[in-house]
């Protein structure tokens, strides 16, 4: 997959000048909107947002483009292989995909790690109905995704949300965040069809320090976004 990569500022930018920074995660999203002009009103088109950082900023971009927003969950389950490596439960759009390294499940917990992984799917259920209320799954299949986060430092949610949306047939899948690392640029271009990225950070620290306000919505406030 050879993913066209946009950017539209200088990737030079230190966190410590304040001038570079977002005042907060809407105002990256209308910003973002802006990038993503081509999207406007396409029926085919659905933005969704990673809880929590990026639905503040994918609301202000569905809002802006006029399509649908939904959001995808990530529960992190184990990381096999140390740093770097995980298995996780995803919550995509109102659907549950589980890594495969952790399927089958039993169908009744037996050992620590089948009770662990129990009550992990279960929070990520909570988590799910509270931020939905009773708003069903939404078709991916054939549709173009525009994967909005609030900033990208190593690539591993991205990476995790991505795999999760791919089992459920997408036809174009569009990384887009306001801020990233160049570390995982290329992650990044490797796993999504195309990626919108408005400016790559060197040095990067974390994301939080590229805005002024980093208030993220809390899951009661992502249902009334979806509202």
């Amino acid at each position: 997959m050879s993913p066209g990569i946009r950017e539209s500022s200088d990737s030079s930018v230190s966190p410590v000048q304040q001038s570079a920074r977002f005042p907060d995660l809407r105002s990256a999203g209308r910003d973002l909107a802006a990038a993503l002009e081509e999207f406007s009103t396409r029926e085919d088109v659905l933005v969704l947002g990673l809880v929590l950082g990026g639905v503040p900023v994918a609301h202000a971009v569905a809002e802006h483009l006029g399509v649908p927003l939904d959001f995808v969950i990530i529960r992190r389950l184990l990381v096999p292989d140390g740093p770097g490596s995980q298995v996780c439960a995803v919550n995509v759009a109102g659907s549950l995909v589980v890594d495969e390294v952790m399927v089958p499940r039993r169908a009744v917990p037996e050992s620590p790690l089948d009770y662990f992984v129990s009550d992990a799917l279960e929070g990520l259920a909570r988590r799910a109905r509270t931020c939905r209320g009773n708003r069903p799954a939404v078709e991916i299949a054939q549709k173009t995704i525009l994967l909005v986060d609030c900033g990208i430092r190593t690539g591993l949610t991205m990476r995790a949300a991505i795999g999760a949306l791919r089992t459920k047939g997408p036809a174009r899948i569009i990384a887009a965040v306001p801020i990233a690392s160049p570390d995982s640029r290329e992650v990044i271009e490797s796993i999504a069809d195309d990626v919108v990225c408005l400016r790559w950070a060197h040095p990067f620290g974390h994301v939080g320090m590229w805005y002024r306000d980093f208030s993220r919505a809390a899951d009661h406030e992502v249902s009334e976004m979806l509202r």
